[in-house]
């Protein structure tokens, strides 16, 4: 797992204009938050949003892929690549941060709850 300095800044400005953003490097890559929500995530320059029932679909339709941690490995089905230009985007950006936050939201009440 790796990123470019360039890629996560064009990532944090993008989705910085519309929502307020912060970023951790972790494992290589860099996880991307939202009101203390992990929503997203950069791998070699590519992004990637939280998925679940309710937003995959999109995703799917979109023709993207979920994200593989590294060659070899099981897709982990959480995170769905972002579409091709959708940071370029802002409004329809929005609409898949706003999903991705709801499953993050969702999990984060699910693991309260245990």
């Amino acid at each position: 797992m790796a990123f470019t300095a360039e890629y996560r800044l064009r990532v944090e400005d993008a989705l910085g204009a519309v929502v307020p953003v912060t970023s951790k490097p972790m494992f290589g890559g860099l996880g991307i938050y939202s009101r203390d929500l992990f929503f997203a995530l950069i791998d070699e320059d590519r992004l990637y949003f939280k998925v679940d029932d309710l937003n995959r679909g999109d995703y799917e339709a979109a023709g993207r892929e979920p994200f593989f941690p590294y060659e070899g490995a099981k897709p982990m089905m959480g995170y769905w690549e972002l579409p091709v230009g959708l940071l370029d985007q802002p409004d329809e950006l929005a609409v898949w941060i706003e999903k991705a936050l709801g499953v993050a939201e969702r999990a984060a009440l699910k693991k309260k709850k245990r």
